[in-house]
């Protein structure tokens, strides 16, 4: 089975983080990063985690979320389906499929915003995917711990059936991003002023596209020769 990674960006209750812990261990899962600034954990997260303090203890800090999901291979971001006008990309189930799918190598980044807000939406673009657990619309919004428990569980159901395709970084991916866009700035393509209102299409284009590491190395070599070709 692939490596599941939960990331928890600046939770804002010790309990909550505590509580994912439990779930995650729950279904068989034992990493666990946070990002940013936290409440102190230690003791209330150890309550909450009732027999998951391993993971507690042997969890990993990061300033950035790109620090934290740099080395994934797959990272979708969850979000409310509160307020939505464009469709995600995973449900539970769905991301489970796509999950079972990943080698025995490759690391799914599952990564949940703050408890007031969510994710901003630079966050939310860092990442290839996003995930949302289908609810009631009059009373979407769910606990942390609660959303990180129906996707753990929905994870661990599905038998591992891995292909052969081997997936970039995110890091990399994102480098592709930064490179792209800056020679879209270059050429014209993007506005100065609002670069991103059409690049955030793009992102979400590339992210359907499911690339693989050696499309993304195609893609990286278009760029370099087109920006070779520019300077002369």
């Amino acid at each position: 089975m692939a490596h599941l990674r939960i990331v928890l960006v600046e939770p804002r209750e010790s309990g909550n983080v505590g509580a994912v812990a439990r779930a995650a261990k729950n279904f068989g899962f034992d990493e666990l990063w946070i990002v940013g600034e936290h409440p102190e954990l230690l003791p209330v997260a150890g309550w909450w985690a009732s027999g998951a303090d391993d993971l507690l203890a042997h969890a990993r800090f990061a300033a950035t979320l790109g620090e934290a999901i740099a080395d994934a291979h797959l990272t979708v971001a969850t979000t409310s389906m509160r307020g939505r006008t464009s469709p995600v990309s995973f449900t539970p189930r769905t991301l489970a499929e796509k999950f079972a799918s990943l080698a025995d190598d490759q690391t799914l980044a599952l990564v949940f915003g703050r408890e007031d807000s969510g994710l901003t939406r630079e966050e939310l673009m860092l990442c290839q995917h996003t995930a949302a657990i289908p609810t009631n619309e009059t009373f979407p919004t769910m606990n942390l711990a609660q959303s990180a428990c129906v996707f753990c569980y929905d994870l661990s159901s599905i038998a591992p059936r891995a292909l052969d395709r081997e997936l970039p970084p995110a890091e990399v991916v994102e480098r592709l991003h930064q490179r792209a866009r800056e020679l879209l700035l270059e050429v014209g393509f993007l506005h100065d002023n609002n670069p991103d209102r059409i690049y955030d299409d793009l992102r979400a284009m590339a992210g359907r596209a499911d690339l693989d590491a050696r499309e993304v190395t195609i893609l990286l070599g278009i760029i370099r020769q087109i920006e070779w070709a520019l300077s002369k």
